[in-house]
């Protein structure tokens, strides 16, 4: 970690305009002036990560399938049991992010770990249906969040598992026992986020438990770097595919 590294990451999220007429060129455009410090400053950023990915059951010679999973870095959180998978995929538009996750696996050995880059809302696994697909900050990036939920569930098997931790707000008027959150926090960090092409919403959690049978839920709130006194909500899932 360094502040002239840090400076390089915040030049791009606060002050460099995102640009590209295509999801994918807008994506990589984002993040080629930062992949490869891309992961320290997120460590510090994207929190949950750990403690979401080491709750999720994983079965022997299972396959696991992480959308908009960038660099690789979530694999790093299971490290330990990567080698017991029998495959593993990082879907991701942002080329620049997989050439960092595809060095990632080499350095490990990781042969079985393999980076593609596709959409989260239509790519397919090769073998069909999967075992775990984890999104992680992804789906607040994916325009159409709802398709990229609805193509895990196609390419989960039944009674498959579906972990995601993301930024979010709460619906004005929550469930009974969700948080809930204040005007401002719903009115600000949509405002704050918007620049960056990430879009905090309201209908993540509702969506997710109306198409999966929950197993573990929380809701709490994240420092960011730089920003003293606000936290910004995020929360984490793991449901399973009926």
């Amino acid at each position: 970690m360094s502040l002239l590294s840090d400076l390089r990451i915040l030049y791009h999220l606060v002050l460099r305009p995102v640009r590209g007429k295509s999801h994918a060129e807008r994506m990589e455009n984002f993040y080629s002036g930062q992949a490869d410090a891309y992961d320290d400053f997120r460590k510090r950023l994207l929190h949950g990560r750990e403690e979401l990915y080491r709750q999720i059951e994983l079965p022997e010679q299972g396959i696991w399938v992480d959308l908009g999973g960038g660099t690789g870095s979530n694999l790093e959180f299971i490290r330990d049991r990567v080698p017991a998978l029998r495959r593993a995929y990082v879907v991701d538009l942002a080329s620049s992010l997989l050439e960092v996750a595809r060095r990632r696996f080499a350095t490990n050995a990781w042969q079985h770990v393999e980076a593609v880059e596709a959409d989260a809302t239509t790519w397919q696994p090769p073998e069909g249906q999967v075992d775990v697909v984890t999104f992680s900050y992804s789906l607040t990036m994916i325009p159409d969040w709802f398709a990229a939920i609805e193509n895990a569930m196609r390419m989960l098997k039944p009674g498959g598992v579906v972990g995601v931790v993301d930024f979010y707000v709460a619906r004005k008027h929550a469930a009974a026992g969700s948080t809930r959150h204040s005007w401002f926090t719903r009115s600000f960090w949509p405002v704050w986020f918007a620049s960056d092409n990430v879009f905090p919403s309201a209908d993540h959690l509702p969506f997710l438990r109306s198409h999966f049978e929950q197993i573990w839920c929380k809701e709490a709130r994240s420092k960011v770097p730089y920003v003293p006194l606000i936290r910004t909500p995020y929360y984490q899932f793991i449901g399973r595919k009926r």
